[in-house]
């Protein structure tokens, strides 16, 4: 543990009990976790007794590699250690999806259900609407699914609200819409996102044995990002930890930023009364930042009152000054990024290690424009692998062949590619009455169900890639997009990419690897999106950026009321709501290892309206010697009195 400073040293070895640990921005928890597990193993801690849950499969696949790497590189651990007896590293939503799948018939589930991604349950959400009379027009589907989800991470199921429902007109809209969303759930045998964890906190909650089996399964827990737990992540970390309490959490109170889907700040918050005689430690040397920009994050983050305090410091160097540009308008903010970008990368920077973070999706259409103009390679953050048409189509078809009540997957594929099975065919097949179709449709029905079952007996004895495969050549999917042109050729590419993403399986046994498959192309982020080797710049939120790094960071919009935003002023807020802005603002600037732009346009047109802007707070929080004024080219030309443009003729 040379490698370690003082304070990971100490939290490493406090094995036994409830442990804090309270990490800055870039001061190695992922480090000291790693090595934590890896020091249980070398004490004797069988592998396959630890636990360790953190928020995003990227996250869980780092830390995954990086302990098999420890352990396999420690001498005194004397034999490889298999597949089945690793830490089990997850995600939470993961954890639920294995708690589930281990114990289906008690949560009163079939082993293959079929997990919902937010289009499918927005679809039938809208369905729901529909059905009990209400127009999806003015009741947006997507508000009341984002309602219904935030209730289900407090905790409460539709039975529950269903006795404490709130009041008013919308509420009570939710309050119908509701249960004919969970009866299309139950029937097709399908779970959404929320429910993963829902039922899973019900079943160790009401089931004695299920929960006495993992507590004695997992006997070390880890949690990473303790801080964005919600109600019900917070109920399955209490009821996995056994009575031994050996439960560590890491987590950073000034990282807070997800109070909007549900992360509640008070669970960090009350971890040493939860848990008496818990030891805390607290790691705030940072190995990222320059001493310039921990400064300025410093005194930005000082200013919240709901945290325990703590100071980032580095043995790194000054590094350069914050450079504050002010720009006219969106535009020109985003031509000045865009063409520092191009410079930057002709000075030697890469691309892939330049950011542009900005605090509201819309933003992003100045910023693409320009990259586009100058021509700077850019990836947005944002654009899912896993959501494109042609990928879900052979995923729907996986999930059909293995859940034949869902029919939501029915409905995608059974016409996919065209099999002259019509609307009106779907709509009778689906309500009973397929006895009375004609028989040359009933003929191209059980052909469909034939290749499902064909399917369903490939899963369960080929590695999943091999299944896969055969998905896209015998349903016809390859055929069509031979004969699509480019955009069949793209399509066909990304059927490929497919199969070799499942390869990643097929170690596994071959109903374990379509499980696991299955769950993990359920349950992908936006970061785990990312492709690490395009050279590109990254566009994204800084909610989206949480986790991630950079040498050189661009904050754009850095005006009052866009960053902090404008619901900052609203009085119905609570303390720590109010506070979550600035700390967004301390995790854009954590992002930056080297350089730091913020910039800000004197006006903006939002929603078809052109308004003046003033300055950000934030950027008033930062010492003045901590920054410089950069002059964009269009600022310069208005001060010397050029034209903005220079015309050749």
């Amino acid at each position: 543990m040379h490698s370690l400073n003082s304070e990971q040293k100490r939290a490493v070895e406090a094995t036994e009990g409830p442990v804090l640990i309270l990490a800055g921005a870039g001061a190695g928890k992922t480090k000291t976790i790693t090595e934590r597990i890896r020091h249980l193993v070398h004490s004797g801690v069988a592998p396959s007794n630890i636990l360790a849950i953190t928020f995003t499969n990227k996250a869980a696949k780092e830390m995954r590699d990086r302990i098999s790497a420890r352990l396999a590189s420690d001498p005194d651990i004397n034999r490889p250690i298999s597949m089945s007896e690793r830490p089990f590293v997850s995600t939470f939503h993961s954890l639920g999806v294995h708690i589930l799948r281990e114990h289906a018939g008690k949560a009163g589930l079939k082993k293959h259900f079929s997990i919902f991604d937010r289009d499918d349950s927005k679809k039938t959400v809208k369905e729901a609407i529909v059905s009990i009379g209400l127009d999806p027009k003015t009741h947006e589907p997507g508000a009341i699914l984002s309602i219904i989800s935030k209730l289900k991470g407090k905790g409460i199921g539709v039975e529950e609200w269903a006795s404490v429902g709130e009041g008013g007109y919308f509420m009570d809209v939710v309050g119908q819409v509701w249960p004919v969303y969970e009866k299309s759930l139950e029937r097709e045998n399908a779970l959404d996102f929320d429910d993963l964890l829902l039922k899973t906190g019900n079943l160790l909650r009401n089931d004695s044995f299920v929960r006495g089996y993992y507590q004695n399964v997992w006997k070390y827990i880890h949690i990473d990002e303790y801080q964005d737990t919600n109600r019900v992540q917070y109920e399955i970390s209490r009821m996995l930890t056994g009575p031994e309490q050996n439960i560590c959490v890491v987590g950073d109170i000034d990282q807070n930023i997800y109070s909007w889907r549900g992360a509640d700040i008070k669970n960090i918050l009350a971890f040493e009364d939860d848990y008496p005689g818990a030891q805390t430690f607290t790691l705030e040397e940072n190995y990222r930042s320059t001493k310039t920009i921990l400064e300025a994050a410093n005194a930005v983050i000082e200013k919240n009152k709901i945290r325990r305090k703590k100071n980032l410091f580095t043995e790194n160097q000054a590094g350069e000054k914050i450079s504050t540009v002010s720009c006219l308008d969106e535009t020109s903010e985003a031509s000045f990024i865009a063409s520092k970008s191009k410079n930057l990368i002709a000075a030697s920077a890469d691309p892939g290690e330049i950011a542009v973070l900005y605090r509201a999706n819309f933003q992003s259409r100045a910023l693409e424009e320009a990259f586009m103009n100058e021509g700077v390679p850019y990836q947005i953050l944002g654009t899912r692998f896993f959501e494109r048409k042609e990928v879900k189509d052979i995923i729907s078809y996986l999930r059909a062949a293995l859940n034949p009540e869902c029919l939501t997957d029915l409905k995608r594929v059974i016409n996919t590619p065209a099999r002259g099975i019509g609307k009106t065919t779907i709509v009778r097949m689906f309500s009973g009455q397929e006895t009375a179709l004609p028989i040359g449709m009933k003929s191209k029905i059980s052909s469909f169900r034939k290749l499902l079952e064909k399917i369903a007996m490939i899963a369960k004895e080929q590695k999943i890639s091999e299944t896969i495969l055969f998905i896209i050549k015998e349903s016809g999917l390859e055929t069509e997009w031979k004969e699509g042109g480019e955009d069949g050729a793209a399509r066909l590419e990304n059927a490929y990419e497919l199969v070799n993403f499942a390869t990643r399986y097929n170690e596994l046994p071959s109903e374990e690897g379509v499980q696991a498959f299955l769950s993990e192309t359920a349950l992908q982020s936006d970061q785990d999106e990312l492709k690490e080797e395009r050279r590109a710049v990254r566009l994204m939120t800084v909610h989206a950026a949480k986790g991630l790094e950079f040498d050189i960071v661009f904050v754009a919009g850095l005006e009052d009321g866009l960053f902090p935003h404008q619901k900052m002023k609203e009085t119905y807020i609570t303390p720590e709501e109010a506070e979550e802005e600035r700390r967004l603002f301390y995790v854009a600037l954590t992002r930056a290892r080297k350089k730091v732009f913020l910039t800000y346009a004197q006006t903006r047109t939002v929603f078809g309206r052109t308004r003046a802007n003033t300055p950000s707070e934030f950027i008033f929080d930062i010492p003045e010697n901590l920054m410089e004024e950069e002059v964009s080219e269009e600022t310069s030309r208005r001060r010397e009195g050029k034209p903005l443009l220079e015309i050749d003729f």
